[in-house]
């Protein structure tokens, strides 16, 4: 199969937050056809791979179909949290944006959705 490469925010958009030392990131594809394909290539490994320079404890990703969306929790990506980090963004709010630069391979044929 031959494929391109474009950008996760050409797939969909995504909003982030912190829950205590964790972040907690959700992908939200902007069609059925999208989803389906995120579901397949936006793994916990990919994701781990892209915040690998946070110090990550884990990634946990949980699916949810019937809004076409992924939610990924980054353990220990915040170092501590809000009232405890020294990072910039201690309360992960740029995080749904920075994963949106994430590189995805899809079908050469594949239509984006509306952005």
């Amino acid at each position: 199969m031959i494929t391109k490469k474009v950008l996760l925010g050409q797939l969909a958009y995504a909003r982030s937050g912190d829950k205590g030392t964790n972040s907690n990131i959700g992908v939200i594809a902007y069609s059925a056809e999208g989803y389906k394909l995120l579901a397949e290539r936006l793994t916990t490994d990919n994701v781990a791979v892209f915040f690998q320079h946070l110090g990550l404890r884990g990634v946990k990703r949980y699916e949810l179909a019937n809004l076409w969306a992924l939610n990924f929790i980054l353990e220990g990506a915040l170092a501590g949290g809000g009232s405890r980090s020294l990072r910039i963004d201690a309360q992960g709010k740029a995080l749904g944006q920075a994963i949106l630069e994430m590189v995805v391979d899809v079908p050469e044929d594949f239509i984006l959705g509306a952005m």
